[in-house]
């Protein structure tokens, strides 16, 4: 009677499994069907470690805990800027230095160029007067020889005595010597130029070596000013690095962890806090055949498997999937293996989820 029982039941349980079978393979809900159909992924929220970029030192404000929300450009840390400010400081007083420097030399180079005009101009009149003197002298001697010819000749013919002549005589040489004084003056004058007859068409050797100078003053002007545009750059810099002190929230989010305390030496780039975004995605496999009508900006609907709510996303990423998410083993449901194809799914409301939360896609 058991052994009847048993070999009863023995059959039903075979008959079951035939049957299951049967409707298994008619309806196609096996688990390669079900993991073709239907879709689940987790909502994960895109993480920012934030550092200070390129400055050190220690922090004195921790502004923030974790677990809060911040906000875009909110403070959350700050490094002590102390010795950063003193070198701005320094920086500063050197460039009031270079300016008031630099206004000294250019009033130098301004005083230098306007004794160079007016020397000029004292030089041109000097020389007009001097050429007035030359023609002067030179009238006086031509005087001076038609009165000796004239009383020469009246000497010859005994009509005057000769202390007359004699006193004609020295006029003559008086004059001449004058001439060659007055020309010598000239001269001097007009020392390493040529004498062209126009005075304003003269190049003067001092007053071209006191403008000269005057250059070389302008080149130190012009030294100094580099030398202060360097230091403004230094100034930038250090503006620059002062600023970096001061960590800002790079977008709203929340703080996850705190990874440097406030007292603590803070090295360049090195992470201090772990921020959690607001872009939430989730990421689903599928299969060859379902990715070549999708493109990435397309538009999906999933469901959040807690309350069924229906939430829009869009395709940002459509790749081809690692090995392991490849279907294999289907040719016994008729179908070629398929490459998987991974697909990245960003919320376009994420205030009405939560990362973690497991969200459903239908195809």
């Amino acid at each position: 009677m058991a052994k009847r029982k048993a070999i009863r039941a023995g059959i039903l349980f075979i008959a079951l499994l035939i049957i299951s079978g049967v409707v298994l393979m008619y309806r196609g809900n096996d688990a390669v069907f079900l993991a073709t159909e239907k879709k689940d992924g987790i909502l994960t929220a895109e993480q920012i470690k934030l550092s200070f970029d390129s400055v050190g030192g220690r922090l004195i404000n921790e502004a923030v805990r974790e677990g809060q929300e911040v906000s875009a450009g909110q403070v959350v840390m700050q490094i002590d800027p102390t010795d950063t400010d003193l070198a701005i400081e320094k920086l500063r007083a050197q460039i009031a230095q270079l300016d008031a420097q630099i206004n000294s030399t250019a009033g130098t180079l301004r005083t230098n160029l306007f004794r160079a005009d007016n020397d000029e101009q004292q030089s041109f009149r000097q020389i007009d007067s001097q050429r007035g003197a030359v023609s002067a002298a030179q009238a006086t001697l031509l005087n001076a020889e038609l009165d000796y010819r004239r009383k020469s000749e009246l000497f010859s013919e005994g009509a005057i005595a000769k202390a007359q002549l004699d006193d004609a005589t020295m006029t003559l040489n008086v004059a001449k010597a004058n001439v060659d004084t007055q020309q010598q003056l000239l001269n001097r004058l007009l020392a390493g130029t040529t004498d062209t007859g126009a005075t304003d068409s003269l190049n003067l050797p001092t007053i071209a070596q006191e403008r000269a100078s005057a250059e070389n003053i302008r080149h130190d002007i012009a030294a100094l000013n580099s030398q202060k545009k360097m230091l403004e750059v230094q100034l930038k810099e250090l503006e620059v690095a002062k600023s970096r002190l001061t960590l800002h929230a790079p977008e709203d989010g929340k703080i996850l962890s705190i990874l440097q305390k406030q007292g603590e030496m803070i090295s360049p780039n090195s992470p201090v806090i772990l921020l959690e975004s607001r872009r939430i995605y989730y990421d689903i496999y599928i299969s060859e055949e379902q990715a070549v009508n999708l493109r990435e900006g397309d538009e999906i609907i999933c469901k959040t498997v807690a309350d069924n709510k229906k939430i829009r996303g869009t395709i940002r990423l459509l790749t081809q999937a690692p090995g392991f998410a490849d279907l294999r083993q289907s040719r016994e449901k008729g179908q070629a293996d398929l490459s998987a194809f991974q697909v990245r799914i960003y919320i376009d409301e994420p205030e009405k989820v939560l990362a973690g939360q497991t969200v459903t896609v239908e195809f």
